[in-house]
């Protein structure tokens, strides 16, 4: 090695080897794009570009049905870009060139194009990964599958609905006799169900009321995705291990597999060795975190930020928390969604978003967009609003003050005129109260 070479090529900076509990929330913060506040944005919202960015990012966005504040793939990119326009993210997985694509990542998900070949694995083996109606439905609906396959072939894109009723015309299964709610699908719907677990078909893109529209993957994938060879299930599971080493900034093996649900069968093992493999390749780095149960993976580009200074509600599907233990062991809070907890043994509500500030999460509050309410106006409604067990009674003015701020923020991006707070929960009068005079000064 000449002197010159030595000179230029660089050490590279030593990765610490342990963690403050602080500083692993920290990291975890700055890989989900949540330690700063939000960029400020033009006149029109975050464009085209900066959401992109943020989805590429997060890696995934987890898609719900549940429509109570907005849908769940919505909320994580206002939590990080403040209000911008959802159509840009319905372009992205709607429109040619589409940059986005729903598959089963972590549950139903949009995951950027690229990391379609990643999951070719999962719908190879659906036998395994599926849930049992949609597995078995090659020996249950076979007349039907082949009679689907050629209606998507000729038709699409086509909702469930269209397909059962050609299907139903065509001689095919009509819909259930017994009604369950959740579970009544038509035979067209698991059908197709089925040839979206395995990748025969893809999302288009979504109705206005929320229905997938099925179509073949060479309509609608960009042809440099089609044509890339699906790697080997090893390797794959090592770079989707790797998305979400890079997502979460730092954390377990339990976290990282739960990114993309590297939990049956022989991805377990799978997983084990693509984390060692990517240890000795300096992509992900052990680290102890202060206090905590290790071992922890620190991933090479994460960055240790001095502070976290941002201020934003998070969907209970957001990425930073749907790993509730994570969610526990990092910032010290307890959360579980409780839309299937019986009414009268909720303890927190329906809908309940947790509120970060800075690198604690403070507050939650259950919301609900009423988009009906004051004459069509809108409101959003705050059904609930309870601090933290460990906020200071000194600092609950400013979280108040804080909170108000951001469902007023929330409220203008949905489009609602007002915003109210019921009586229930230990914040909701020092809430009520800056809401008050916040709308006040408005």
């Amino acid at each position: 090695m000449t002197a010159a070479t030595a000179v230029s090529t660089p050490a590279r900076p030593r990765r610490p080897e342990r963690l403050t509990l602080r500083q692993a929330r920290r990291v975890a913060l700055a890989a989900q794009g949540l330690h700063r506040p939000r960029p400020t944005a033009g006149p029109d919202g975050p464009g085209l570009r900066q959401v992109t960015a943020a989805v590429r990012r997060l890696g995934l966005l987890q898609i719900d049905s549940v429509n109570v504040l907005a849908r769940a793939h919505l909320v994580p990119l206002f939590s990080r870009l403040g209000p911008y326009d959802v159509g840009l993210l319905d372009r992205l997985h709607s429109r040619a060139p589409r940059r986005l694509v729903e598959a089963w990542a972590h549950e139903a998900s949009f995951v950027p194009v690229e990391t379609w070949p990643l999951l070719e694995w999962r719908r190879r083996a659906y036998r395994d990964h599926a849930w049992g109606s949609i597995a078995r439905v090659p020996q249950q609906h076979p007349r039907e599958l082949a009679l689907v396959r050629e209606i998507v072939a000729a038709q699409g894109p086509v909702t469930a609905g269209q397909v059962h009723d050609l299907l139903e015309a065509a001689g095919g299964a009509g819909r259930p006799d017994k009604v369950d709610w959740g579970w009544n699908w038509t035979a067209a719907k698991q059908v197709l169900e089925y040839l979206f677990f395995t990748g025969e078909v893809v999302a288009a893109g979504r109705t206005t009321a929320f229905e997938r529209r099925y179509d073949l993957p060479e309509r609608v994938l960009p042809p440099q995705v089609l044509a890339q060879p699906a790697p080997s299930e090893a390797d794959a599971v090592r770079e989707l291990l790797a998305i979400g080493a890079r997502a979460h900034g730092v954390g377990t093996l339990r976290d990282l597999r739960d990114y993309f649900r590297l939990r049956r069968g022989g991805t377990v093992a799978l997983a084990r060795r693509g984390a060692a493999e990517l240890v000795e390749d300096g992509v992900l780095v052990p680290v102890d975190v202060e206090g905590l149960r290790g071992p922890w993976y620190l991933h090479r580009d994460a960055a240790v930020p001095r502070r976290a200074e941002a201020a934003a509600l998070l969907s209970p599907f957001d990425p930073l928390v749907f790993e509730r233990t994570r969610l526990e062991e990092l910032f010290g809070t307890t959360y579980r969604i409780e839309i299937y907890v019986p009414a009268a043994q909720r303890v927190h509500g329906y809908y309940v978003l947790p509120f970060l500030e800075g690198e604690r999460v403070t507050a939650r509050v259950d919301l609900k967009a009423d988009r009906q309410a004051a004459a069509g106006a809108g409101v959003l409604r705050v059904q609930s609003a309870h601090a933290e067990p460990h906020l200071d009674a000194g600092d609950r003015p400013r979280t108040a003050a804080r909170l108000a701020a951001e469902l007023l923020l929330v409220a203008r991006w949905l489009g609602l005129g007002d915003v109210t707070v019921a009586p229930a929960g230990d914040l909701a009068p020092e809430l009520t109260t800056v809401l008050a005079a916040a709308l006040r000064r408005a």
